[in-house]
This record gives structure tokens, sequence and C-alpha cells, in this order.
């Protein structure tokens, strides 16, 4: 798995000329049969906020909070109110044009299916 999808680095990215930063969302990684399950935590973000493209084996996914502040006088806060960012390196054995996601209770699921190519097939024997 370690060559199949890499990490790249998401640092501040230029929009208007000002640095923007983004939050690297946790991301969780499952081998199937049939190819990978990529699971992501975006909390706060809806299927509108989110943008998921390929491009040149690359899959860059971006999620963008909807709401805003609560309203009343902020006490304490651990958490940061910054939209998330996250590109992947893709291996050719993932089939790219078949790629599928779906958002569910803040967590995207993205598959990443293996080309047929690549997958096992067992050998029939001729008469």
């Amino acid at each position: 798995m370690t060559n199949t999808l890499t990490k790249m680095n998401e640092s501040g990215v230029q929009t208007n000329g000002r640095p923007t930063t983004y939050l690297r969302p946790l991301v969780n990684v499952i081998e199937t049969a049939d190819g990978y399950l990529l699971e992501a935590e975006m909390p706060g973000v809806n299927k509108s906020g989110l943008e998921i493209t390929v491009e040149d084996g690359e899959l860059l996914i971006i999620g963008r909070r909807s709401g805003g502040e609560a309203p009343g006088q902020q006490i304490y806060r651990e958490s940061r109110l910054a939209d998330f960012r996250r590109a992947f390196e893709l291996d050719p054995s993932i089939d790219a044009g078949k790629i599928s996601a779906k958002l569910e209770n803040g967590v995207l699921h993205v598959n990443l299916p293996k080309a047929e190519s690549v997958k096992p097939r067992k050998i029939e024997l001729v008469d």
C-alpha cells in the first residue's frame, strides 16, 4: 500500500496573494480485494462544501465548513474553524475513472477501485 496512495504536502496554498492554511483531515485507508477505501474525518462539512478531483494522478479533497461562529461570547475553543484539504498521489493500479465517494455523518468515504489488469484472476484449464 505504501506506493499506491502517497501523502502530499498541504502547506500554504496562495489565494489572492495571501497564504491560506487548511486543516489536514484524519484519514484511514483500508485495502479490500477490489481496491482501497479512504475514510476522511471532515466535521462540519456538508455535500455542497465538498470538492473531490482527480487530475494528473493526484486525488485532491477539499472540504469547506458551513456555518460560522455560535452566538454569544466564546469562553474556550480547542477546534479550529479552518477548512480541510488533503492531496494524495495515486498509483497507476487504481482505476481513476471508477473512483466514487459519499459523505456520512462527517466522514467522507472514497472508494478507490483497483484496475482490472492488477486484480488476481483464476486461470481455467482447457481440455
